[in-house]
């Protein structure tokens, strides 16, 4: 009985120490797994972001007196969110352990998406990517005109953070360490440096191509065009503001619209319904099916209209002797076709009374009020906004270099890793600016800059 009693104790005993250790793993496991940092969790699945204890950057985050890591954004097919309110003193307590962090949980490859953030293809950053420096060449830039369209770009990171998402994506810069916070500190530190070199009416600092090598990593862009191999410089093609002649009402000579939506009659999107052909089939004009559900801001010869379309922007000169710029507002969500003539597109852009050229903005009261010859337009969703770009190429034998600033974009860039387009200038005719750009590159060794 004694004997069979101990067994039975035993027993007992062995199967409640396994019981224990049994519950004891699991608590373990559920605490490893619930702890496990965030970066761990993202490459995990680097399409699902779950922290919930995260929200978008406020306006005081980003401001230029206090700059927040922005490491932990994510990157690819979510919305972004951004660590919450740090104090100053704990910022310079853990900018080490966040730039080791980032730079740990940096993809190898990139996904690549469209206008309508779709997977398209991934791309290894090495391959588009890689360390330089310039050469000691004197950089040419309107360091005016370029401090205007910094802090214009700076102002957007600012003060639309909330609105916008996208740009805070780290995109293809980020396979090389590149974070938003970066990009932030490259704008700041530009502008710093411009108004002391203003004020000071000393030479700008920004045009010698040691103080950049010197305070910059300097990285080359080699273009990745998958429908030509063989294109290793990136495409410089440029774009303009076109003056045209117009009219406030409908004559014979400029008798094609330019629309503008009413504000307080969209909700059913009704305009995304029609192609540019449905339009100037007169469904808005007088007797056509949706009379009177958009204003007519002008109207323009149909070379007025197609000029307006491709640019972006348009100074009309109205026959009663008015000027006025126009930008484009909103599109009817149908994409732009590479390739395909411009009478031919089925993409329709309603416009907007603005009062300067007009950039990259998620609305047309938000765009970027942006200068030719520091302005480029290119992949913001893929390569970012506010992406410091010099240019190199060669002119009567001579090496030119060449800054702006990525500060506008179109739909010839989602996506395009092989292309920038240069914003030229206001010019008359196409006559003259064509004898302008023949000065500028058909293609360029390009590189970023970004502050050390």
């Amino acid at each position: 009985m004694h004997i069979l009693s101990t067994q039975k104790l035993r027993v007992t005993l062995g199967f409640a120490a396994l019981l224990l250790v049994s519950v004891t793993s699991s608590g373990l496991y559920t605490q490893s797994k619930n702890q496990l940092p965030n970066s761990e969790i993202q490459d995990e699945n680097p399409f699902l972001w779950t922290n919930s204890a995260n929200s978008l950057l406020t306006k005081s985050q980003i401001s230029p007196a206090t700059i927040f890591p922005v490491h932990r954004i994510a990157t690819i097919f979510q919305t972004p969110v951004i660590l919450p309110q740090i104090s100053n003193q704990s910022i310079s307590q853990r900018n080490t352990s966040t730039s080791e962090t980032s730079k740990a949980s940096i993809p190898v490859s990139y996904p690549v998406i469209d206008e309508w953030q779709k997977y398209k293809f991934s791309i290894q950053g090495s391959k588009v990517f890689s360390p330089a420096k310039l050469p000691t060449t004197k950089v040419n830039v309107n360091q005016a005109d370029l401090l205007s369209v910094l802090v214009n770009t700076r102002e957007y990171f600012q003060d639309h953070a909330s609105e916008d998402p996208n740009i805070f994506r780290r995109g293809l810069l980020g396979t090389q360490g590149v974070t938003v916070e970066d990009i932030i500190k490259t704008l700041d530190f530009m502008i710093t440096v411009l108004r002391d070199d203003i004020a000071n009416n000393r030479p700008n600092r920004l045009e010698n191509p040691d103080f950049i090598n010197t305070h910059f990593r300097v990285i080359k862009w080699s273009a990745h065009n998958p429908s030509n191999q063989k294109q290793n410089q990136v495409r410089i093609t440029k774009y303009a503001v076109f003056e045209h002649t117009g009219s406030h009402t409908k004559t014979s000579t400029y008798n094609v619209p330019l629309y503008g939506l009413k504000e307080d009659n969209i909700t059913d999107k009704f305009y995304t319904r029609y192609t540019k052909q449905d339009v100037l089939s007169g469904i808005y004009e007088p007797g056509g099916k949706e009379h009177g559900r958009v204003k007519p801001l002008a109207y323009l010869t149909r070379a007025g209209l197609e000029e307006a379309l491709m640019q972006g922007t348009i100074l009309i000169n109205f026959t009663d002797g008015k000027q006025a710029f126009f930008n484009v507002d909103r599109n009817n969500g149908i994409s732009y076709v590479p390739g395909l003539k411009a009478t031919s597109q089925k993409r329709y852009w309603y416009f907007r009374q603005v009062d300067a050229i007009k950039g990259y903005g998620h609305n047309i009261d938000a765009k970027i009020s942006i200068k030719p010859g520091v302005t480029f337009a290119g992949d913001i969703l893929n390569i970012g906004l506010g992406r410091i770009v010099v240019i190199e190429h060669t002119r009567n034998g001579q090496k030119q270099l060449q800054m702006g600033v990525m500060a506008d974009t179109g739909g010839a860039f989602l996506p395009n890793l092989h292309q920038l387009d240069f914003l030229a200038g206001t010019f008359k005719n196409r006559q003259q600016f064509t004898q302008h750009i023949r000065q500028l590159p058909e293609y360029a060794t390009a590189y970023f800059l970004v502050k050390k």
